[in-house]
C-alpha cells in the first residue's frame, strides 16, 4: 500500500488545483513504490479533516478520474472532526463513505474520530457507519448522491468551530464484553434517521 494526502487550501491551491494535483500524486505513488493499492485521504488545511465539503470533492473527482482511465486499486482514509458517540461524527463518516462509493473506490479505511490526533478516541461504531452507508448508495445515480451529500454535509459544516470531542472508547464501549454502549446505540440511531430521511433506504429495507 503506497499512501499520500494532499491538503485543499495549502501548496496546492484551490478545488481544481488540489484534485489535479492529487490525481498526479496517486498516479506517481504507484510507479514510485510499485504498490498494489493507493490510499487517498484529501485534508482541509484549515479543519486538519478528510469530511470536509471541499475534502470530499477532490477525493470524489480524483478517484472517479482514475476509475474512469485505469485499473488501479484505490482506498480513502477517514478524518472526522467531532469524536466517538456523537451524531456529528457519524455524519462526517457516512458523507465520506458516500463519496467514496459513489466514485468508485475501492477500500474505505477508517475511521480516525477526532482528527486522528487524541488518545482512544475512535471505535468500531464509526467504521460500522462507514460499512453502511456504503452499502446504502452503492449503485446510486450520481446526481442523486450530489443531492443527498449537498443536504448532508451542510448539516454538520456548520459546527466546525464548536464540534463535539465525543469520548474516549472506555467511556462509550463495555471494555470487557467489546459492545457498545446503550448511549451510543442510541446516538447511532439518531444519525441513521437522518440520513434515511435523506433519501438512503438501506435501514428500512425490509
Amino acid at each position: 500500500m503506497c499512501e499520500q494526502m494532499p491538503i485543499y487550501g495549502g501548496y496546492a491551491g484551490g478545488l481544481e488545483e488540489t484534485t489535479i494535483v492529487d490525481v498526479a500524486t496517486t498516479l506517481n505513488a504507484f510507479v514510485m513504490t510499485q504498490a498494489t493499492w493507493h490510499l487517498d485521504g484529501p485534508v482541509h488545511v484549515r479543519w486538519g479533516i478528510t469530511t470536509a465539503r471541499e475534502a470530499l470533492a477532490v477525493a470524489g473527482h480524483c478517484a472517479m478520474a482514475i476509475e474512469a482511465n485505469t485499473n488501479l486499486m484505490l482506498g480513502n482514509q477517514y478524518y472526522t472532526l467531532a469524536g466517538p458517540c456523537t451524531v456529528m461524527c457519524l455524519l462526517e463518516t457516512a458523507a465520506q463513505a458516500i463519496t467514496d462509493t459513489a466514485s468508485g473506490r475501492e477500500v474505505l479505511s477508517g475511521v480516525a474520530a477526532s482528527k486522528g490526533v487524541a488518545t482512544n478516541y475512535t471505535t468500531g461504531m464509526e467504521a460500522r457507519m462507514m460499512a453502511e452507508a456504503a452499502r446504502a448508495v452503492a449503485g446510486m445515480e450520481t446526481e442523486k448522491v450530489n443531492e443527498i451529500l449537498d443536504k448532508l454535509v451542510a448539516l454538520y459544516e456548520k459546527d466546525y468551530k464548536n464540534a463535539p470531542k465525543g469520548k474516549p472508547f472506555e467511556e462509550c464501549y463495555d471494555v470487557v464484553k467489546l459492545v457498545p454502549s446503550q448511549e451510543y446505540l442510541d446516538v447511532y440511531d439518531e444519525a441513521v434517521k437522518i440520513l434515511t430521511g435523506l433519501g438512503l433506504d438501506y435501514w428500512t429495507e425490509k
